[in-house]
């Protein structure tokens, strides 16, 4: 049986094998959240394990299954964490118990984690040496290279080093989250005692260390970079660490600490502060031990001392076979070897921008303004225009749009959410500059972001100094929504222009995230977005918008009400449709009502990245429920939602998942899409993504999912890849 399944196989049979009319809310008609995470993960992890990716991007997907197994930790498995030792029972819609959720959580990632290490060192370390990348062991160096070694850790390494001993006058030290640290055991001769001391690897060395062309062996195979883990340069030279002991024995673990923040909002004055008080203790790793990672064979009375100085049980341990913190591995594909990667892919300008004046962006190569020019806003007033990155360029759409709004004369005001957002961000360089040429400019940055907090901290305090009205937004609400407002005087009239995404104002993920954005002038939108501005702002209730979907105002009923109105159509014997595309899909009232429409005829495809909690393709629950997942080069981000509508469909675009957090604990914004040729083109996006048979994974009744195979395995249909060639041709 498959690993991250259980007994859901079972339950399927069962619920198939019943004649009576299916209750819908049973536990066994979802999917755990939790291991469907997982379950996701292993997805990622077959691009490392899948031969058709290029070696080193392979290697890059090793390193994002164990950096997403980090944040896996930090956050999900702290939580529960949490609730058990609150003594919460409450079980979650699949019907387990928080320690129930862990038990399996553990039982799932025993395989998985052994199958990452197996692969690394069976499969893609003998590769990486025929291309001439070389990872070795210190023992497999000759004794010229291991001279080499012991020389750089005299001069680089050893005069970082801190030893820490653990015995009666020196307490347990603290162990930072995610830190390499070496656990030894030394013995003083005179007494024949043995002790325990702790090194940690110093984070601020690669954690690979070169060794340089003269010191490398003459070899038939070719050689690009060969090197060793630095933990192993200071194991073997621990000696000069501890002399005057003997060296008996070292292990290498490593820790992963309760990372989320534990700000309460509505007992802060001022919650910049608050939130900065809670990056210290993260920094400080104040947070609860939730995992220990050792080297497999690690003696008894090792792991006896550093389960009982962090407290641990015997559950919270993973012992791993060969190096830890696999994520550093990522940090070779960097190597200048092209073929071993993915071919490299410039974003395309739409056609429509091609005129636009001012170039911004290092990918852009455009002549110099002409007479035919054309700033941003003409174009915005000709049409709606439909982005979609990373396939069409980030910078001479979203970055040129607020930049030309920073210094054109005519804009008043430049409105704007900040959630996540680059370090070296031109989209906040350019909020500065409208400021300093007088522009109202506000900037609401969500200090929530998780793990963001501090770059985003950052930069609310360099805009405030350029004289940004920064809101830091609302409490007991993550600022989620993707807009921007663009006040403009144009003759003897105000008129606005939005930009409504699914994607962060990030130029970095931008050219890795598949997302959507739309830019309008058209003046519903426009004064729905002054308005959601308006609640986040003041003291606005504001409940009734124009044409968007709200989060955590309406967004779930009209949601509910779309859905309600495909089941109708059903029931009256017409055509009745919903495609949708996000990230999860998690809130309960939502799959319910999906299964309820499944029921009464409605045909529904869903391609949903990550975490799935519905149950499709089960007889009388959801056998007109068809769930698929991409993963690929690039990371499915974006949002639409298709409505058959009796033939009249309707397509909204936006920030929001379908999960709980969304629909009730985020501010989003979805908005319906009225122009025909931009409903088009997401109706091409749907029904190409659906068609893939490369990157597509289709979810089973059982919860397991199946890779979709080629129909022409010389010819795969990758929607992505067909994303790039349509860019490239038409756009």
């Amino acid at each position: 049986m498959h690993p991250l399944l259980g007994s859901a196989a079972d339950s399927v049979m069962r619920l198939a094998m019943t004649d009576a009319a299916i209750e819908l809310n049973r536990p066994e008609n979802f999917f755990n959240r939790e291991i469907s995470w997982l379950a996701f993960n292993q997805r990622v992890l077959h691009q490392a394990l899948d031969p058709r990716t290029p070696l080193l991007e392979r290697l890059k997907f090793m390193g994002i299954f164990s950096n997403n197994l980090d944040e896996y930790f930090m956050v999900r498995v702290a939580s529960l964490l949490q609730q058990i030792e609150a003594g919460v029972s409450k079980r979650s819609p699949d019907g387990l118990t928080p320690a129930e959720q862990l038990e399996q959580i553990r039982a799932c990632l025993g395989p998985l984690v052994e199958q990452q290490h197996s692969h690394f060192y069976r499969e893609l370390r003998p590769l990486l040496a025929e291309t001439g990348i070389h990872l070795l062991n210190y023992n497999d160096l000759n004794r010229t290279q291991q001279r080499y070694l012991d020389q750089y850790f005299a001069a680089q390494i050893f005069p970082v080093l801190t030893p820490l001993a653990v015995d009666p006058a020196h307490p347990f030290p603290h162990i930072s989250n995610l830190s390499l640290n070496l656990a030894v055991l030394i013995q003083d001769d005179s007494v024949g005692e043995e002790q325990f001391a702790r090194i940690k690897v110093p984070n601020i060395l690669p954690r690979f260390i070169e060794l340089p062309a003269k010191t490398r062996r003459r070899s038939q195979q070719p050689i690009v970079w060969m090197g060793v883990p630095i933990e192993q340069v200071i194991a073997h030279n621990l000696s000069t660490l501890f002399p005057g002991m003997s060296v008996i024995d070292w292990f290498v673990f490593r820790v992963t600490r309760d990372a989320d923040l534990d700000v309460k909002e509505d007992e802060a004055d001022d919650l910049l502060l608050a939130i900065e008080q809670e990056l210290r203790k993260r920094r400080l790793g104040a947070g609860s031990v939730v995992r220990l990672e050792i080297e497999a064979g690690s003696p008894a009375s090792i792991l006896e001392i550093l389960m009982n100085g962090m407290d641990l049980d015997p559950q919270d341990v993973y012992a791993l076979p060969g190096l830890l913190s696999l994520e550093d591995l990522m940090s070779l594909t960097s190597l200048p070897l092209p073929e071993l990667k993915d071919q490299p892919w410039t974003q395309v300008v739409p056609k429509r921008l091609r005129r636009v004046q001012m170039p911004v962006g290092e990918d852009l190569q455009r002549s110099k303004p002409s007479e035919e020019s054309e700033d941003i806003f003409t174009v915005i007033r000709q049409r709606d225009l439909l982005m979609h990155h990373p396939y069409d360029s980030f910078a001479a759409s979203v970055e040129q749009f607020v930049a030309q709004a920073a210094t054109d004369p005519h804009v008043l005001a430049i409105k704007m959410t900040l959630y996540r957002t680059s370090g070296d961000s031109p989209i906040v360089q350019s909020l500065m500059q409208a400021a300093e040429h007088g522009k109202q400019v506000l900037a609401l940055v969500e200090l929530k972001a998780r793990f963001d907090e501090e770059n985003n901290i950052t930069w609310a305090r360099r805009l405030e100094k350029a004289g940004v009205h920064v809101v830091y937004g609302l409490v007991g609400l993550k600022i989620h929504t993707k807009v921007v407002l663009v006040v403009r005087q144009e003759r003897n009239q105000i008129r606005r222009y939005v930009h409504i995404g699914t994607g962060n104002y990030n130029s970095k993920t931008a050219r890795i995230y598949t997302d959507l954005g739309l830019l309008s002038c058209r003046e519903d939108l426009g004064a729905d977005i002054s308005e959601l501005f308006n609640y986040l702002t003041g003291f606005s209730k504001q409940r009734d918008y124009r044409k968007l979907l709200i989060a955590p105002v309406s967004l779930r009923e009209q949601m509910i009400g779309l859905i309600d109105r495909e089941i109708q159509h059903a029931i009256a014997g017409r055509p009745a449709a919903i495609r949708a595309k996000m990230n999860s899909l998690v809130d309960p009232k939502i799959i319910l009502k999906l299964y309820e429409a499944s029921q009464a005829g409605v045909e529904i495809d869903l391609i949903v990245r990550g975490v799935c909690c519905l149950r499709p393709g089960v007889p009388g629950l959801s056998d007109r429920i068809r769930v698929i997942s991409i993963i690929g080069r690039f990371l499915e981000h974006s949002r639409i939602f298709s409505f058959h509508n009796n033939g009249q469909e309707e397509f909204f675009i936006g920030s929001a998942d379908w999960m709980t957090r969304n629909l009730d604990r985020r501010v989003e914004a979805i908005t319906p899409i009225e122009d025909e040729a931009i409903a088009a083109e997401l109706r091409a996006i749907l029904d190409i993504s659906l068609a893939d048979d490369r990157l597509a994974w289709d979810l089973l009744p059982s919860g397991e999912y199946q890779l979709r195979q080629p129909v022409d395995p010389e010819t795969p249909h990758s929607s992505q890849q067909q994303f790039m060639n349509r860019a490239a041709t038409t756009r």
